[in-house]
Parts: structure tokens; sequence; C-alpha cells
């Protein structure tokens, strides 16, 4: 009987993993979005952060195995792999995460056994080259693989928590790991094991068990979890390359064919495994930040100047300046791009579709920085000729964060002008940089003792029920009270509740709790904890106590608008896509009772045809008065079916779907019954809020018409003081602008001839060509028209006139004809000083100001002086 086919390609070797433990009772989970719910990480970082809630406690999880192939990115923050790509033969920005996890399920006996199972009879691995590391208190997973698997003492290694121990954190779930090594041969160094081989060139590490079987307490003491747990991890990238029997990641299939491109788009030939060479390491960068840049804008980030956006955009501008080192002129994103999509387009068919945006996207984002690359190597040579052999910190620091003029580049440059650069004094600039960033993320966590207050809440209550989807009241019972954020505020838990937690851009219902003895306002409605509701509340009559019963109410005439200002946001959104193109997707929101607000992804300013059009077509929606049906089903069935996911909002295997007319999407919120109740939709702005991201601000029902009769009211009272019908205010206004620029005309006449006849008022008390007069009343743009018009009269050589200004200031103004050297600067010099200001300039018309009336007469005569020295 012949042995299975060995996986070799990186397709392959995906649904090998997932197929070996799918068979093993594993559900099969999609990949999780690069963008994750968790806020301590930027990325997904790791192919358990999707799981994180599940081991921590804040959410049961829907099974008890589970199998991915997470997407992953490193880049910013703690996990940053961002400069090491290119350098060595593994370090990666994007990477996919092989991963088979129990929570609560099966642990060590049956994880160790199947890791070794795989990669030797479904990968292919020859036993004799695995080496194993445990960590050094581990008995339980050293006799497993020594005694269940089989594996030979002396290759299996004790490591220290440094190596061998994993931690989500300063407290939670913690536990020892176990790696499994591969020895790659005396050509990758001495031997000895993984203990002796720190940077793992030899014994290279693929696939990380970690055993979570404890619960680490604030002072650093741990005890046994109820549940243990397992969560494993296996590059693909790193296994593929083995499988392949290639030398690095590379030159491995999901790599390779992005650096043939890097060499057709430079001319610039790859010498494999050579990490001196420059070029090549610069074609390495353009591959993976291909890819990395690629997978990232597919997954809903933009290039911008803040969190993930501003990583993007690092990444991007890295590969663009690789691009400009090699001396590529032509834009080098649009292939590669492509390539990347073509690479991994079968692992994620949604690359396809998003295929134009993600190309228009990146290749916009080239564009902007090869004119940034030029405009800052113009600003550096400025710098570098004032330098005196050293540039300053301040001066790089300046071209990185304003300019996004990477220093690398600034180096390079200034070395071959032999120009050293501050980098002390650039770091101590970046560093007051980053701490003002980390103060600024400092507001709004919640403490730890906080979270432990309501994870205490959930394991004593559970999750809240939610009712609010049809009823607007109901009895409940207080299951815990706790101190508010504010004084007087409290913190109320029901064990039910209509109340609608903010969350997918829906603000928070408000309300009331109320019983014979009680009476609460609730302010707002929050989660605490994923599926445990907060209810903020004033206290009224009485103070809330656990155990009561209250009847729990929502202010219903609020709910009804928010209703209706969330179904709108689906229809606009419906609108904006059919308008502007598909690549359009949502990239957050605000939905309240008296306006939505409503973000989105898109490289170009909405025109006003475009906007009308979309309002356009969402009232159509509303004149249709479709119904509107929200339902629960798989998100597997949901996303078939073509519902589209809004940003920001969490999904689990079970969904709410809605459809309102023509817009089908997943949403938790609440909505109307038809869309007819939506009323009106108005558009009332359209802006910018970042690098291809657009927002609309928009009311409807109620609002829209209070919106719209004071835009009546106001063309109204308009067309009144215009004396013209409402409907014909426009042309009114037009008539009344061409009146006003006519008689603006005439009265830019009528001061040129004034102009003229006080210039040579002024002209006749030269002394030697040379003119210097107080004119007070003028404003300093109108003191400077009328020293030229002295200048111009014949015979005029020099003029200086100052004079208190039309608002209280002193201005000075002075001019010079041909023939006088030293222009008109030296003139009013002195004088400014006098008045208490300054000013000047270097030609041949030169203005000043100042604070000080009374220091005129002293102005005046230095300018006489002036004006003598400069005609002697």
């Amino acid at each position: 009987m012949s042995s299975p086919q060995r996986p070799r390609t990186a397709d392959e070797v995906r649904e090998a993993f997932r197929s070996f433990f799918a068979e093993r009772g594993h559900t099969r989970v999609e990949s999780a979005s690069l963008i994750p719910h968790d806020p301590t990480v930027l990325f997904t970082v790791a192919g358990m952060v999707p799981f994180k809630p599940y081991f921590v406690g804040d959410e049961v999880p829907p099974y008890s195995r589970a199998v991915t192939v997470q997407k992953c990115a490193r880049a910013g923050g703690k996990h940053n792999d961002l400069d090491d790509v290119g350098r060595t033969k593994r370090h990666l920005v994007f990477f996919e995460m092989l991963g088979n996890f129990s929570f609560g399920d099966y642990f060590k006996e049956d994880a160790i056994p199947w890791s070794w199972n795989l990669v030797t009879e479904i990968f292919g691995f020859d036993g004799d080259q695995l080496w194993i590391t445990v960590h050094e208190s581990d008995d339980e997973a050293e006799a497993i693989w020594h005694e269940k698997v089989g594996v030979p003492m002396n290759r299996i290694q004790r490591l220290g928590d440094k190596d061998n121990f994993w931690q989500m954190g300063e407290t939670g779930p913690c536990g020892p790991c176990s790696e499994i090594h591969i020895d790659r041969g005396p050509d990758f160094g001495p031997d000895g094991g993984p203990l002796n081989d720190p940077r793992g060139d030899r014994f290279l590490e693929f696939w990380n068990l970690v055993f979570m079987q404890y619960n680490q307490a604030p002072d650093g003491s741990r005890t046994l979890l109820p549940k243990p747990s397992i969560d494993t991890g296996a590059g693909l990238e790193r296994i593929v390359t083995l499988m392949q029997g290639k030398d690095s990641v590379w030159e491995s299939d999901v790599l390779y064919p992005l650096i043939e491109t890097a060499q057709s788009v430079t001319g610039r030939p790859y010498r494999v495994a050579d990490y001196d060479d420059r070029a090549s390491f610069s074609l390495r960068v353009l591959a993976e930040h291909a890819r990395s840049s690629t997978m990232l804008v597919n997954d809903g980030v933009f290039p911008s100047n803040e969190n993930r956006g501003y990583v993007l955009r690092r990444i991007i501008r890295r590969a663009v300046r690789h691009a400009y080192l090699l001396g590529t002129e032509k834009l080098v994103m649009p292939r590669l791009v492509s390539t990347a999509i073509d690479v991994m387009e079968k692992a994620y068919p949604d690359l396809s579709k998003n295929r134009d945006f993600i190309v228009d996207v990146l290749t916009r984002e080239e564009e902007r920085f090869r004119q940034t690359l030029k405009t800052g190597t113009q600003i550096l040579d400025s710098e570098l000729d004032r330098s005196s052999g050293r540039l300053s910190g301040e001066a790089a620091f300046l071209l990185h964060d304003t300019y996004g003029f990477p220093l690398e580049l600034t180096q390079e440059i200034a070395s071959e002008r032999s120009v050293d650069v501050d980098l002390d004094g650039f770091e101590r600039e970046m560093s007051g940089q980053r701490e003002r960033a980390k103060q600024a993320r400092k507001g709004g966590q919640v403490s730890d003792e906080k979270l432990a207050e309501y994870r205490g809440v959930l394991d004593a209550a559970g999750v809240t029920t939610f009712t609010g989807y049809t009823d607007t009241e109901n009895l409940a019972k207080i299951v815990a009270v706790l101190d508010g954020d504010e004084d007087g505020t409290f913190e109320v838990f029901l064990d039910v509740t209509p109340f609608y937690a903010e969350s997918g851009g829906q603000v928070g219902d408000t309300g009331s709790l109320r019983s014979d003895s009680l009476e609460l306002d609730v302010v707002d409605t929050t989660f605490a904890l994923p599926g445990l509701r907060r209810h903020v509340c004033r206290p009224v009559r009485g103070l809330p106590r656990a155990g009561e019963t209250v009847t729990a109410r929502i202010d219903n005439e609020r709910r009804s608008r928010i209703r209706r200002h969330h179904t709108a946001t689906h229809v606009l959104h419906w609108a904006l896509r059919k308008v502007l193109g598909e690549h359009v997707k949502q990239a957050g929101s605000l939905v309240e009772d008296d306006r939505l607000r409503f973000d989105f992804s898109h490289f170009a300013a909405v025109t006003d045809d475009e906007l009308l059009e979309v309002e356009r077509l969402a009232n159509t929606e509303v004149l249709a008065n479709s119904g509107v049906q929200a339902y629960e089903t798989s998100k597997d069935e949901a996303t078939a079916a073509g519902a589209i996911a809004f940003f920001g909002d969490k999904y689990g295997d079970t969904v709410r779907v809605l459809r309102a007319g023509r817009s089908f999407e997943l949403c938790g919120g609440t909505h109307v019954s038809a869309t007819g109740d939506i009323g009106a939709i108005k558009i009332v702005a359209e802006s910018s809020i970042g690098s291809n991201l657009r927002r609309i601000e928009a009311v409807v029902g109620e609002a829209s018409v209070a919106h719209m009769q004071q835009q009546a009211l106001t063309m109204a009272r308009a067309a009144g003081l215009l004396g013209a019908p409402a409907d014909a205010l426009e042309s009114a206004v037009v008539r009344k602008i061409e009146e006003l620029k006519a008689a603006n005309d005439e009265i830019k006449a009528l001061r040129a001839r004034v102009a003229a006849t006080r210039a040579r008022e002024i002209a006749e008390s030269a002394v030697n060509g040379g003119v210097v007069e107080r004119v007070d009343g003028l404003s300093p743009g109108e003191l400077r028209d009328l020293a030229l018009a002295v200048r111009a009269i014949d015979g005029i050589r020099a003029v200086v006139l100052a004079g208190v200004t039309d608002t209280g200031g002193v201005a000075l103004v002075g001019a010079t004809g041909a023939g006088v050297s030293g222009g008109a600067g030296p003139l009013i010099a002195s004088a400014a000083k006098a008045v208490g200001g300054g000013g000047g300039g270097k030609g041949d018309i030169a203005t000043a100001g100042g604070k000080n009336p009374d220091g005129l007469p002293d102005a005046l005569r230095l300018a006489h002086d002036a004006v003598r020295a400069a005609l002697a």
C-alpha cells in the first residue's frame, strides 16, 4: 500500500493541516482579520489572538476544539519584525500561523502525539532529525515525548522561562511550552541541539505547543487552571521552506514569485543566499512588503498617519525606498501587488474580488511617496548646505516625522557628502514623540482591578440575556452593582435586559430601572465584557441592591430615532457602493438618535454630483418601503449568500443578518420594520478623515425634516434680503456679486486716482530724490500701494512712509528706485525697532510693523538718516 502523497505547495500544506485536525474532531475556523478586536495589539500577531476571550474566560467558546490557518502581521508595537525583513532567512511582516486549539478539552497526552504524527506521517519529516525542547519543570511533557512518542532522551532538552514558558501578560492564563526543532545539518552550524543554537540556524524551531495550565496572580503566584487548554502555532512559511528543501523562506513558493517580479521591475539580479549583497536585500524587502501591504489593505487597513495606517504607510514607503535605492524610477507596486494576489488568491479568494482596489490604493501611495522622496531630497540638500559637517538630530527628525523621509536614506545621502547625522539627537526627538503617544494612549483604559470585578460578575451570573430586538421593557433581577466611573453613578448588571449596549457604531440605550422602592435613570448602556451588559445609572430614588427585581424600560422614542438612523446607515452604504464602486468598505460609524456618521474607504473626494446620486438612490429605497428583515444564521451561510460584514463588529459562528431593501449585511443592531419608516435621508456633510478615508454625515426622519425646514427658512430670509423670491435666490446672489464686483472696481479706480494725487503731493517734499513722510489711517496694503505710487514719480529714488494704521498698529514701507544699492530693507530696519516691531525685505520694496505709535517721531528721524545715507 503506497503512502499518501506528501504535501509540497503552501496551498497543500494549509489543507493537509486543517484536514488532519478536522478528522480529530476540530472545528475548521476561518482566519480572522488582520485587524484584531483585542485592543492590546495593533495587528493579529498570533493564531491565538482571535481566541483570547475564550482563554481568559470573557466568552464561552462555541466549540471545544478548533483548527485555523491564521493571517498574522508583526510590525509596530512590541511585536515588530519590520526592520529585520530582508536581513535574515525567515523574518516576515506578514505570515500565516497554523494552529490547533483545545478549550478545556484535550491536553498534553493528545496534543503531543498528534503533532508528531502530523510532521512525520503527513509532512514526511524524518523523525531522526527532529529535536524537542520542554520547559525545565515539565516532567509530564518530557515523559510523553519519550515514553509515548518514542523520542530518544538525547534529543529532548529542557529550557527555562525565556524560551519555553508562555504568558499572555503579567496576570492570567500561562503555561510551559514544548517546541519541535529540525536539525538542518552541519552546514548550518555546530551540533549540540537547540540548547547550543540560540539563533536557531541549524536547529530550526517550526512548531510551538503551549500548555495553558496555570493562572498567574498579581503577586506572581500560580495556581492550576480547572480546565487546562492547548494553543499551538506553526509558521506556514517555515514549514513550506523545509518541505521544499529551500535554504530560506525567500526561495519558497509563497515568496519566490515575488522575488522574480522584483527582479523584472528593477532590472537587478537576485543572488540566492547572499545576505551581503545590497541589491538582493532590497529585492527581498520589495517582495515581502508587497505581499504584507496587499494583505493589510485587503483586510481594511489604509495608509494614513495614525495607528495601523501609519505602520502600513511605513511598510509601503520602505519598499518604495528600496526601489529608489536600486535606481528604479518607474512604479514597482502595481506589478508586485498583482503577483502577490496571484500567489495568495487561492487561499484568500476575496483578494481576486478586491484586486483593482488594492492595486489602486498601493499605486497611489507609491506615487505620493515618490514625490515625498523628491521633496525630502531638496529639503535635505538645503540642510546639508548649512550643516558644517554634522546634520542635527532635529533636522533629521523633521524630515522623518513631517515629510516621511526615512532616516536610513538621510544617513546615506549625508554620508555621500561626508556629513554625519546626530543620531543621539534624533533618538531624543523620537523618544519624546513616543512618550507623547504613550500618554495619549493611557486615556480610556479599564484598570486590571475593574476587569477582575467584571469577570467575577460574569463567572457568578453569566452573560446578560438580551430581549431588546422585540421588547422595550421587561422584569429583571439585579445580579450585581459596582461603583461607576463618575461620582454618584452605579454600574448595574441584570440577568435579562431590553437595553442595547453600545456596539457596531450604535450608541447604547437610555431609560429607567424601577421598583416600588427604587428609581434609576439609565444614562448609558455598554459592554463591560463580551456578552455582559453594563447599565450606567444615576439614582433618582433609593439605591440599587443585588437580588432586587426591577422593571427595565428603555426610552422607546429615542430608540426609534436610533433605529431609523441605523437602518439608513446600511442603505447609504449600499448606495455608496453603487455610485463609487464595490471597493467602498465601511471603516467606522456612529449611529445616534439625531444623526449618523459613516466612514468608508475611497481614494478621492466625493463630488457634489456623486453625493446627490447617493442621496437619490438611498431615498428611492425609502420610498419603495421594502420590508426589513433581521434573522440569525451561520456566518458561512450569510457570507455565501452575499452578506457584507461591517467594520468593527465581531462575529461568532451564528450571526444576525439584516436585509433592508437592496442592502444585505451582517449587523447586530436594532432596525426599523420597513425602509419607509426611516423617513427622508439627507446628507449634510462629506469630508476627508485621512488618506483614502472619507466620511459622510446624514440625518433622517424628524431630524432631516428639521434640517430641511431650517435650510428653507434660511434661503427664504436670504432671498428676502436680496428682494427676490426664494426660487430665484441663486440668480439674485449672482447679480449681487456682479454688482459688488463692479462697485469694488470703481472704488479701486477712485482710490488709484486719489493715491496718484496724494502721491504727487508727498513727492513735492522730496529732498535729493528721497521722501520720508508720516501717513496715518491707511491699512498696511494701502500704505504699500501709496509708497509705490510715490516711487513711480520722476526723480524719486527712495521712499519711506510710516504711520498709525486703521487698526491702531504701526506700519512702515520702504521703496527704492533704480541706482540705489542695498535694497529697501536698510531704509526701515532701524525705524521698525523704534516702534517696537520688525520686518523687512531683500528687494526694492520692504515692509515692517510695530506696536508703539509713540515711537513714530524717532522712527521717522531714523528713516531720514537711512535715506540720506542710501542716496549719498
